[in-house]
């Protein structure tokens, strides 16, 4: 750190002489720089070829740097977007540091395509986003564009509710050093330090980050240890760029997967079931460890005013476990032949199950705007390698001749190919109508040899994708009126594969419809989004146990997710502003199966459902802040956020629910110093400050035994009444 601080420090004291000659150097080539700056300020192309426009048919949100800062304070990414349209977050620990969640209408983050700068991020197999895995990358995007539906062609796993895209490319012409150092409940304490140097010889510029977050959650032993860095090296040239960014992050995070079972809620509202297989005291180590390191390089081309073009390759490369006790194991389950010395022994074990993988590839795009025409032509590939084993780490101490063997119990790799491409094109028509036109190909392809418990489960599936989207935008006066129409497939995940050789999934398909209007006024904007998803295969758990005895999830024929999004802005004085969204829905499953176990007489027994609600899928959602702005130094802001009741699985049965909750959180803001070459913000954040019991995720289950039906649910509460206040310093 040391070392990092004294290189830093080195730019800034060199900077204000390359300023001197940065300035000769505009006087001698104003022309040329004037070309130059508005390759630097306009966002890159890798980001424009996967947003959508200010006047593109398609629901979305963007949220600026600014506002990121106002809420980044050591919590998870899904709770700095919380409050944006139709978004639900949640968190394991019960505090948003740590392993964290999102649903945006209702659909879970294996739906939700995420990229970071135009390069996919979603988890190739399992197609989840772990944020946790890049702790405090919110401190390093300049933007972040949130598409709801469909929405348009992006790179990576298919957008099958959502769009989420991070953009961390900007330009910084000035250099800069900012220092933020958080406290708060449960242990919290976030320290980050960021820099950059300017442009440098009027052609480089540096940018780095450093993070440290650490947390003991609010769920018992919960703790988070999260570290991360970022580094972005560019080369600005007349007409062209090129830029290295290298970032990682590091956790080890206690855990908090398994919920509190329902009869421990109102009791003991913090209990952890993670590492009470071991007698006496919870095992110490019972934790998940893992380390993602991204490179990103990027070459932006200006060839003439009309035509530009972009290409980036990249590599994410990952490795970790998570460690557990294990009680009384059948020792033939970890792969050790019988022996008459120790068949009869059920010992205990500590175990690790690895992930270790590498993903790359490369995207590219080709832009072309002249008159009335903007056409993008993109895509890219990546391949997915990864393996998959776990070991016995400390051998097995209560047998002697097995205590000193490191023993791998299982391994098997997966590849996944993936190649797509895309075609948009966006026509103004006339001067109040715009047509929106986009064609997309994807090529999947997963081999899987064998699983962990079904080693001899061989997967070798392919599937193609055409994925139309077409819409048109008309603009009269302050008020622009739009409809899209967009097709969207998905192939199932890894989980979804190992359901067995007769129960192989089919891929999804969504029909996205969506129209609405934005109205934009001097000190009044607002909007209305109506959209209407329809399904056909949708996979959904339905309690069917696969052919290894875990639950798996199922196609069903017809679903659908139908609401209306109102979103509005107000600026009522010159100190007083208002936003704010809602959201209502029906989300139904047209009919399913639901199964569960029966103990008395064995196997599984079923129930039919006709018309109900898809699981975690609320019917309201709205968000409301009001901000006090009495000086430009003071802001004062109070939000407000309701979740409707929902329901924990598919059957809308009543008693498994996630109740309704209302929460309100306050944050002040005060920049004590504001001078021109420094700057002071003290922040304090107040959340759930009415000190709300509630539960924004949890799970259930039912079974027969003894001739009744037991259903278990388990949860994922939330911390009460808590405290961050922040303290940041920047240098300018």
């Amino acid at each position: 750190m040391t070392k990092l601080l004294g290189t830093i420090a080195s730019f800034l004291l060199i900077a204000p002489s390359m300023a001197q000659q940065q300035r000769q150097l505009l006087t001698k080539k104003d022309s040329i720089n004037k070309y130059t700056d508005s390759i630097r300020s306009l966002p890159p192309l890798e980001v424009k070829s996967v947003r959508v426009s200010e006047n593109s048919p398609f629901a979305k949100s963007n949220v600026s740097a600014a506002n990121i800062a106002l809420v980044n304070l050591g919590q998870d990414l899904p709770f700095l977007i919380q409050n944006t349209t139709s978004v639900v977050a949640n968190s394991d620990a019960g505090t948003g540091v740590g392993y964290t969640g999102i649903r945006i209408r209702g659909t879970d983050a294996t739906r939700i395509n995420v990229t970071l700068n135009g390069i996919p991020y979603n988890d190739a197999e399992s197609m989840g986003t772990y944020f946790v895995d890049l702790p405090d990358i919110s401190a390093s995007a300049s933007s972040i564009q949130i598409q709801r539906g469909v929405g348009t062609s992006t790179n990576g796993a298919s957008a099958f509710g959502a769009t989420i895209n991070l953009a961390t490319n900007d330009y910084h012409p000035s250099h800069y050093l900012s220092l933020q150092n958080s406290v708060g409940s449960f242990n919290t304490q976030k320290n980050s330090l960021q820099f950059g140097t300017g442009l440098i010889n009027n052609h480089f510029t540096i940018d780095g980050r450093v993070s440290n977050i650490k947390s003991d959650g609010y769920i018992d032993r919960a703790k988070s240890d999260l570290k991360s860095f970022f580094v972005s090296s560019t080369y600005w040239g007349d007409k062209s760029s090129l830029r290295l960014n290298i970032f990682s992050g590091k956790e080890k995070t206690y855990q908090a997967w398994y919920g509190v079972p329902e009869d421990s809620l109102a009791t003991n509202r913090t209990y952890n079931p993670a590492g009470t297989e071991k007698a006496g005291t919870p095992y110490n180590n019972q934790t998940d460890n893992y380390t993602q390191t991204h490179y990103q390089l990027f070459y932006n081309k200006e060839v003439n005013a009309n035509l530009k073009w972009n290409t980036a390759v990249f590599l994410t490369k990952g490795r970790g476990y998570y460690e557990e006790y294990k009680v009384g194991v059948t020792l033939s389950d970890y792969g050790f032949a019988s022996n008459p010395l120790y068949n009869s022994i059920n010992p205990d074990i500590i175990r690790r199950r690895w992930l270790d993988n590498n993903f790359y590839g490369q995207i590219a795009s080709l832009s072309y705007q002249k008159g009335n025409d903007l056409i993008t032509l993109g895509g890219g590939w990546n391949i997915y390698d990864g393996q998959h084993f776990g070991d016995l780490p400390y051998g097995i101490p209560s047998i002697p001749s097995l205590a000193q063997i490191n023993k791998v119990y299982y391994s098997n790799n997966a590849l996944k190919k993936e190649y797509n491409s895309y075609a948009k094109w966006e026509h103004q028509l006339s001067n109040q109508l715009t047509s929106f036109i986009d064609v997309q190909f994807r090529h999947v392809q997963h081999t899987m040899n064998g699983f962990d418990a079904n080693p001899d489960l061989l997967v070798d599936r392919k599937f193609d994708f055409i994925n139309p989207k077409a819409g048109l935008s008309y603009k009269v006066n302050n008020t622009t009126y739009y409809s899209s129409i967009a097709v969207a497939h998905k192939e199932p995940n890894r989980d979804d594969f190992e359901a067995g050789i007769i129960q192989q999934p089919k891929q999804e398909v969504l029909y996205d419809w969506e129209t609405g209007f934005k109205s934009k006024h001097n000190n009044f904007n607002w909007g209305m989004n109506l959209y209407y998803m329809n399904y056909k295969n949708q996979l959904v758990l339905t309690g069917k146990i696969n052919d290894i005895g875990a639950y798996t999830r199922e196609n069903v024929p017809k679903s659908y997710r139908a609401g209306i999004e109102i979103e509005e802005a107000w600026q009522i004085t010159n100190n007083f502003s208002s936003t704010g969204n809602i959201s209502f829905s029906k989300n139904k499953i047209a009919e399913f199966t639901e199964y569960f176990d029966d103990y008395d007489n064995g196997g599984q027994a079923s129930i039919q459902h006709h018309n109900t609600d898809i699981a975690l899928s609320p019917n309201m959602t709205a968000s409301h802040s009001l901000s006090f702005k009495p000086t430009e130094k003071l802001n004062v802001i109070w939000t407000s956020k309701y979740v409707s009741k929902h329901y924990l699985d598919n059957t809308q049965n009543e008693s498994r629910i996630l109740k309704a909750y209302f929460l309100n959180d306050l944050n002040i803001a005060y920049k004590f110093i504001d001078k021109k070459s420094w700057g002071a913000l003290l922040q304090f954040y107040a959340l759930n400050v009415l000190d709300v019991k509630y539960s924004p995720n949890g799970y259930t289950y039912s079974y027969v035994w003894g001739g009744a039906t037991t259903t278990s649910n388990n949860y994922f509460p939330m911390a009460g009444r808590n405290y961050i206040l922040s303290l940041k310093i920047d240098l300018k």
